[in-house]
């Protein structure tokens, strides 16, 4: 079997709810999750039966069981890294051929880097990961397999935004100066690194750029 993963951003809402007592402000976010029998921009289909039994067992295994764990950008491997947490899985449910969900973003410290660009207006879209094979037909798409089993759900940026990603979380200066570890000069040089980054290696140089910010952050 292999990792597989798949991107939706153009469906995800963000929604901000304070606490009545505590005024203290919660940030979920909605939408589609994953979708059934629609072939993806991975030329990659999944069949609604295998994705409501995924749904179900999901829903059983890691929803209720409040292990429905997610992270900030696809780690390599079907395995939660508690390090590297943002966001738990509230909601999971078929409405037709979609997965329609419901997510609440920790107070970690990935967690809060996804508040952070939420805040600064960038786009955050959700991505599943999970372990499975594939079987192509005659027209290109592949089909994912009875074996597949859905591991997490993520949240990633938006490929098509890098500009507003770098902003986001390079800009905000409750994180970069005030810690005094990062310097303007550093910031610019992330910012220009990214922008020459191609499409298909975007989310590596993303996930480079959160490992250096978390780094320094552990130093202060």
């Amino acid at each position: 079997m292999k990792l597989i993963t798949e991107q939706v951003t153009d469906t995800i809402k963000l929604l901000v709810e304070e606490d009545k007592k505590t005024k203290e402000k919660n940030y979920f976010i909605t939408g589609v999750f994953m979708q059934a029998e629609t072939a993806n921009r991975n030329n990659r289909v999944y069949p609604i039966e295998i994705i409501k039994r995924e749904v179900d067992k999901y829903n059983t295994d890691f929803i209720k069981q409040n292990r429905s764990l997610g992270e900030l950008c696809h780690p390599d491997s079907p395995t939660i890294n508690l390090e590297r947490v943002s966001h738990l899985i509230k909601e999971l449910k078929l409405d037709g051929n979609n997965v329609v969900g419901k997510a609440k973003i920790l107070d970690t410290p990935y967690g809060k880097i996804a508040k952070n660009l939420m805040n600064e207006g960038v786009k955050l879209g959700v991505s599943s990961r999970g372990l499975g094979s594939l079987k192509e037909n005659g027209n290109g798409i592949k089909e994912v397999q009875e074996d597949f089993s859905l591991a997490a759900i993520d949240l990633v940026a938006d490929p098509s935004a890098p500009e507003a990603f770098v902003e986001g979380i390079l800009e905000n200066k409750e994180w970069i100066y005030e810690s005094g570890v990062w310097k303007a000069k550093e910031v610019e040089q992330y910012k220009k690194e990214i922008k020459k980054t191609n499409s298909k290696n975007l989310e590596k140089k993303m996930l480079k750029v959160f490992n250096n910010f978390m780094s320094q952050l552990k130093k202060v």
